[in-house]
């Protein structure tokens, strides 16, 4: 227990020294060390799940997940035990909601971050079939688009198609009505369209002949149907209509197995909609909530600190930093005062040495008075 005191005190920012001493505040900066140390650590779980998503399918995805975690959770560690050990409990209680107003922006920020990835893994099988829909419908879509065009562009070929279609079928209707006709006019049956003299006569042999007219007519058409078919089909083939079909089951679960970071993320963001457009309000608040769980535990840290009442071990600590502050001083003006005195010595000797060479000039001018 002694180890885990003096790691959450470290993750606290406080100096272990100055805090010994004061047993009361032992338990305050174990809850703030421990804060910072979970806030981390799902910071580092957060990012980890969020980068084997974005190489997912690669050999190496496990470890770049590890180690994008690890600095993800690293950087969060040092931020938050930088801030919440540099706000000052000596101010004001505006003074240190100022010191942290940036440090609960930034949190806000980084809650966002880090509960997305999570999001995204509490909510995968509802994630999975909102993606399955939604492949479904862009299959559908890109058949409906490639069938349009392809009606659009052999509009003509398919309007020859339906006419000969038609026309076959009305010279399929035609002949077993002549075929009929001709049986009657062959057996003497008596209508408006027959003799109604038996045998094969002139009348037969006319209508025999208009049959055989009817069916060289038909099997013209059956060829020209059958060819512009041939022709429509290979075109289906090129156009890609022949070979794209509806997704299987298997393939839409195998599609959202392997679906990218943007995808499982727009797809979280559809889950707050309805069919029809309309908010689905139970699913919305259930997302909204993790997410705001997610930024107050971020912002905990700071919120622990700001809470906290002012102790003994603040009231050292802000001794201890006048004291370095008045040292620090202290040596910065004896630093200063010895550079004046070499500087005031420097010039001393400048000065005599001046005096000097004008003293020795002033001897070698009057030597050289009186020897003239």
């Amino acid at each position: 227990m002694k180890k885990i005191t003096r790691f959450f005190w470290f993750c606290s920012g406080a100096h272990i020294d100055t805090l010994k001493k004061y047993p009361i505040e032992h338990n305050k900066y174990v809850g703030i060390g421990a804060t910072i140390f979970f806030t981390a650590l799902f910071a580092a779980l957060s990012g980890g799940y969020a980068m084997y998503f974005v190489f997912s399918g690669s050999a190496f995805a496990v470890g770049f997940a590890i180690l994008f975690g690890l600095l993800w959770g690293t950087a969060i560690f040092n931020m938050d035990r930088y801030i919440v050990s540099s706000i000052n409990k000596e101010g004001s209680t505006n003074h240190q909601i100022l010191q942290a107003s940036p440090r609960i922006l930034l949190a806000i920020m980084i809650g966002v971050v880090i509960s997305r990835p999570l999001e995204l893994k509490i909510f995968d099988k509802e994630i999975r079939q909102k993606l399955k829909t939604s492949y479904l419908k862009g299959q559908h879509r890109k058949i409906d688009t490639l069938q349009k065009t392809y009606q659009q562009k052999y509009a003509m070929e398919l309007g020859k198609n339906v006419e000969l279609k038609k026309e076959k079928d009305s010279l399929e209707k035609d002949i077993n009505r002549s075929r009929y006709q001709l049986n009657q006019e062959v057996f003497g049956d008596k209508t408006n369209q027959t003799s109604g003299i038996s045998g094969y006569g002139t009348y037969a042999k006319q209508k025999q002949s208009v049959l055989e007219e009817k069916q060289a007519r038909l099997k013209t058409v059956t060829d020209n149907l059958g060819q512009m078919d041939q022709y429509l089909s290979a075109r289906k083939d090129y156009e890609g209509l022949n070979s794209t079909r509806l997704f299987s089951e298997k393939q839409l679960d195998s599609l959202s197995s392997v679906a990218g970071f943007s995808d499982r993320n727009w797809a979280l963001g559809q889950l707050s909609y309805n069919e029809n457009g309309t908010r689905d309000l139970d699913t919305y608040l259930a997302i909204a909530f993790i997410g705001y769980l997610f930024i107050l535990f971020e912002c905990l840290p700071v919120f622990v600190k700001l809470m906290s009442p002012k102790g003994p071990y603040d009231t050292a600590i802000a001794k201890i930093a006048e004291a370095n502050i008045y040292h620090a001083e202290k040596d910065k003006d004896r630093d200063i005062a010895v550079t004046d005195n070499v500087y005031d010595h420097h010039l001393d000797a400048d000065v005599n040495k001046r005096k000097q060479m004008i003293t020795g000039q002033a001897e070698y001018d009057l030597g050289r008075h009186s020897y003239d």
